[in-house]
């Protein structure tokens, strides 16, 4: 099948004023002439055409395609592989920039009026963020930071008093504030912990981060020395793929049994009774969910409990509390799991 040259710019798109230069310049002679001489066009000629069309896209000058096409780089399937990266690239740079505009929609949905000081410090932080994270990845943030916003002004200001007082990061005392700093960075940052490691790297360097009344940097490396305790200590008997595994802590269900189980041991309750073992039950099926039912993380977690003073320094239950959970859990042989609790 033969394409005059109106033939084959209807079905491009192109003109016949484009493709009689690209002739005129050596770039695509048709084929074959027909005996009134009009250029016609075949198969290869079609195809070469596609290729200088996705060079072109490409951003190549017409004189460099000329030479690319008579190289092996120029064959047809390579030039189809660059044009879709090329492709895949502007998708996802669309899509980068779709989600931007997401955000700022709907902070104007929500009722936001900014004036030009404040859309000048949004597309700043928001330069600020994009180096650090995706557009998706910026929407899952903001979107939980509405959950755990109001947590964190009592947090900081905990962790303040104790810098007040001079009291040593690596004091057992900051380490209940440690693990709810954690806990709740967990939260904010759906579990992520490559994202909450870029979230401090950028909080750490960059300005437009702490705007907005946000802790110092001095805060957050007094706190960070303490997690780095805790953390170090976890990493002696977890992996990194096991802390990943792990759920919310449920902290206030454990403190409420443990409030309960308290209350039982100072009325000399034994352990083996009815009620303590209920409270045993519930305290093992939290933790379980909380160690994504895997018994090797749930006995990996126990042991680190046991002999880290660093973690026991922020279990929710005291000491006394603890042993007499230990003791009921191991009176009842109806549990899967191993007798303890992250919290315990």
């Amino acid at each position: 099948m033969l394409l005059k040259v109106g033939e084959l710019a209807r079905h491009t798109g192109l003109t016949v004023r484009t493709l009689h230069h690209y002739d005129a310049i050596g770039l695509l002679a048709p084929s074959a002439r027909s005996e009134a001489g009009y250029r016609l066009y075949n198969a290869a000629d079609v195809a070469r055409l596609h290729a200088i069309q996705a060079l072109r896209l490409l951003g190549l000058a017409l004189a460099e395609i000329g030479g690319l096409l008579g190289s092996e780089s120029g064959a047809l399937p390579a030039i189809i592989e660059r044009q879709m990266a090329s492709l895949d690239q502007q998708i996802a740079q669309a899509t980068a920039l779709r989600e931007r505009l997401g955000l700022l929609q709907q902070g104007l949905a929500e009722g936001a009026q900014p004036d030009m000081k404040d859309w000048l410090a949004t597309l700043e932080q928001m330069t600020t963020y994009g180096r650090y994270f995706s557009p998706a990845e910026i929407k899952s943030v903001m979107a939980n930071w509405k959950t755990v916003a109001q947590q964190w002004p009592p947090l900081v200001a905990d962790v303040a008093a104790l810098m007040a007082r001079n009291v040593p990061a690596d004091a057992p005392e900051v380490q209940p504030l440690a693990a709810r700093w954690m806990t709740l960075l967990g939260q904010w940052m759906s579990g992520n912990v490559d994202l909450v490691t870029r979230w401090g790297e950028m909080y750490r360097r960059e300005s437009v981060a702490r705007r907005d009344g946000g802790p110092s940097v001095e805060l957050i490396a007094y706190i960070g020395e303490a997690i780095g305790l805790r953390m170090a200590a976890l990493l002696r008997h977890l992996g990194t793929d096991d802390l990943a595994r792990l759920g919310e802590p449920p902290e206030d269900e454990w403190r409420r049994l443990a409030g309960e189980l308290g209350a039982l041991q100072a009325r000399g309750v034994p352990p083996a009774d009815d009620a303590v073992q209920a409270i045993a039950r519930e305290w093992a099926r939290l933790f379980e969910v909380f160690t994504d039912h895997d018994a090797g993380i749930a006995a990996r977690l126990m042991r680190a409990m046991a002999t880290e003073p660093v973690l026991q320094a922020a279990a929710v239950a005291a000491p006394a509390v603890r042993d007499y959970l230990l003791r009921a859990m191991a009176a009842t042989r109806q549990q899967k799991l191993p007798p303890a609790a992250h919290g315990a």
